[in-house]
């Protein structure tokens, strides 16, 4: 129970705090004449004759209570600004855990339920608690000064035995919070034995089976009648506590009116302090014990269950001095979908200095999308490792790599915020550049201020997509088919740009142009993994002359030697990676320093 209150407490913020505090005051003002207004109607006015004075200060109680109605309609329009951010950090919880636990591979069948009804739960009970602990807190506080003002005597008839009803409530959440906690789970229990119970109802019936199914759900029934007994007995505890806090104060002040009299007190200053009490102290503790003991619990007992279920993401990225330079290196990496299939691959070593920029290519289906998902770390290899910069793949930050799907994903709302998502401090200058680099000059300008996910193509999403990649701060860059919806001119120029970008550059191509524009190609075959350049590949890898007769695009321009594209060849940095030998395959090859070991599986 602790854990949730620090947890509902911590996600207070403080200006919106202090304002509703500050509304708070106005909404307190008719509480704390109230008593004041009753005693001098009474004694001033109708006692002594002069109902006009009388009506005045009941007037004024009346006009107290318009201030403090607008106070009240104040209060509940900033309670949103404490109650959504609340919310919406409980909703990045769920999400962020689901989907680490996804990508870890142990998927959260409870996170749709967390999300869709638990979460609206909570955010619901932690607003009525606020409204309830607030009112509360300013209703003592109006009592007490009005009192004061009032008759001081009267405070120590009224408040230790309110006092007392109220710390006697408290004491008893500990333990109201333990019995409601089990009775949703034995309500679980016995609707998950039921429900196994009635799903084979034939079956019983069929087998004669009636005695053993009625002892399978007779212990959760037990225990759940157990649990409502339990909740029956917290409420009794309640109703003991109210009758201390709410009706020994007005006890008190009835029992002790001869002495007050003699004490100099009046018939009004005595009535006023009933008023307190009754119209006070006693609606404020029935609403404060109602409140926190049913909201209050409900809060406590879900928050506490999404809490439990929950794993948050790791957030802190690595050190500098953790980074041993930017190498991006494979060992001996395997992976297959399952425990029964076949690796899809196996035994993969690779080693890609910074800044190099090399390609994927092979059939469909071959791997390439899962070895982009092992390299960002999305998915675990089955053995081996993967390192970026003596990290691990799995603990980079956002902030180290960024991975563009064949599907881009743009969101409604800004288009600002479509580009800069990655990098949100990014200047106008900044932007431009990148819009320019990139070749959506004219598609930012045909789109405007706000983006509309419906009215772009394919095409158009990839290129915002490409934008929002290329203004992020990650030197490792990975493009699946990222530009597949695009133009070869305009794949080329993308291409290019994220080249001269600087940074490590890995395109699972789309077009064989896309291999050729890269410094290494490595090609997926489903047997091996050969690693070269170009000229070497045509030689050596019998996949890759295939793909370089069949799959490439239909020359056009006649300046290009190969018939493939003005981009081949382009020079770009001249640092050469290395794949490490592993077993029989990774003999040194001829046509260059490269070398390749490894299989992939098919």
């Amino acid at each position: 129970m602790k854990r949730e209150v620090r947890f509902g407490v911590a996600a207070l913020r403080a200006g919106p705090a202090f304002a509703l505090l500050g509304w708070s005051i106005p909404e307190a003002l008719p509480t704390a004449i109230s008593g004041l207004a009753v005693a001098n109607a009474v004694d001033d006015g109708f006692l002594a004759g002069r109902p006009v004075v009388g009506f005045g200060w009941l007037a004024v109680l009346m006009v107290a209570a318009v201030i403090g109605s607008a106070g009240s309609r104040k209060v509940f329009q900033r309670l949103g600004e404490l109650v959504e951010p609340f919310r919406d950090d409980l909703v990045r919880r769920v999400v962020g855990s689901a989907l680490y636990k996804g990508v870890s591979g142990q998927p959260d069948e409870g996170a749709l339920a967390r999300l869709t009804r638990q979460v609206e739960i909570v955010r619901d009970t932690y607003a009525g608690l606020i409204v309830v602990i607030r009112s509360f807190v300013v209703t003592v506080v109006g009592v007490v000064i009005g009192l004061l003002s009032l008759a001081p005597v009267v405070v120590l008839l009224i408040l230790p035995p309110f006092l007392l009803g109220f710390g006697a409530f408290l004491a008893t959440l500990g333990f109201a919070a333990a019995k409601q906690r089990a009775s949703v789970l034995a309500d679980e229990r016995l609707a998950a034995s039921a429900g196994t119970v009635l799903a084979g109802t034939r079956d019983v019936v069929a087998c004669g089976a009636e005695d053993h199914a009625a002892a399978m759900v007779s212990g959760p029934i037990h225990d759940q009648a157990a649990a409502e007994r339990a909740m029956a007995k917290v409420a009794a505890l309640r109703t003991a506590c109210f009758a201390v806090g709410g009706w020994l104060p007005l006890a008190a002040i009835l029992i002790a009116g001869p002495w007050l009299v003699g004490q100099g007190l009046t018939a009004g200053l005595i009535m006023g302090g009933l008023t307190y009490v009754v119209s006070g102290l006693q609606p404020a503790l029935q609403a404060v014990i109602a409140g926190v003991g049913g909201s209050g619990l409900r809060f406590v007992v879900t928050l506490g269950r999404i809490l439990d279920e929950t794993t948050i993401p790791p957030v802190e990225g690595p050190r500098e001095h953790d980074r041993q330079g930017e190498d991006l290196i494979l060992r001996d990496v395997r992976f297959a979908y399952g425990p029964h299939s076949e690796p899809i691959l196996r035994d993969l070593d690779l080693t890609i200095l910074p800044g190099e920029h090399l390609a994927v290519v092979g059939p469909s289906g071959i791997g390439k999308s899962t070895l982009a998902s092992l390299i960002c770390g999305l998915r675990e290899p089955d053995a081996g490792s993967i390192r970026f910069g003596g990290i691990r793949a799995g603990d980079l930050d956002a902030a180290d790599r960024v991975l563009i799907p064949q599907e881009a994903y743009v969101f409604a709302g800004p288009l600002r915020d479509n580009l800069t998502y990655l990098r949100p401090d990014a200047t106008d200058a900044q932007i431009q550049d990148a819009v320019a680099a990139v070749g959506a000059r004219d598609l930012v300008e045909k789109i405007g201020d706000q983006l509309d996910p419906s009215g772009l193509s394919a095409g158009q999403r990839q290129l915002i997509a490409l934008v929002r990649a290329y203004l992020s701060p990650a030197r490792l860059m990975v493009l699946d088919e990222a530009t597949c919806h695009l133009d070869p001119v305009a794949e080329r120029r993308a291409e290019e740009a994220f080249a001269r970008r600087g940074g490590t550059l890995i395109v699972v191509a789309h077009r064989i142009s896309s291999a050729r524009r890269a410094e290494r190609i490595l090609v997926l075959d489903g047997v091996t993994a050969a690693v070269g350049d170009h000229a070497s590949l045509v030689r050596r890898s019998p996949l890759y002359r295939d793909l370089w007769g069949h799959w490439s695009q239909p020359a056009r321009l006649t300046h290009d030697p190969d018939g493939i594209d003005a981009g081949a060849g382009a020079s770009l940095a001249h640092h050469l990676g290395q794949v490490v030998p592993h077993g029989p395959l990774g003999q040194r090859q001829p046509g260059g320093d490269l070398r390749s070991g490894g299989t992939v599986g098919g």
